[in-house]
């Protein structure tokens, strides 16, 4: 995700604001969403997948992937 992207995600929502969007922008949107939450969940993984949990004895345990939750509205 670019500093570029991000820019132009936050255009789009001040423009969603103040006057809306023509059908191509707020596809636009959608589409810089799904990537900005994609490379946020990506980032959130790679730092879960290098911590460690040390205990009193100075073992260092790598954290377990547990399975996948889903949840219902």
């Amino acid at each position: 995700m670019t500093q570029e992207m991000i820019a132009r995600i936050n255009a789009l929502a001040k423009k969603s604001r103040e006057q809306g969007l023509t059908a191509e922008e707020a596809a636009e949107q959608t589409k810089l969403r799904r990537a900005y939450i994609d490379a946020v969940k990506g980032s959130l993984k790679s730092q879960l997948d290098a911590t460690t949990v040390v205990d009193a004895n100075g073992n260092r345990t790598r954290l377990k992937q547990k399975g996948t939750r889903h949840t219902s509205e």
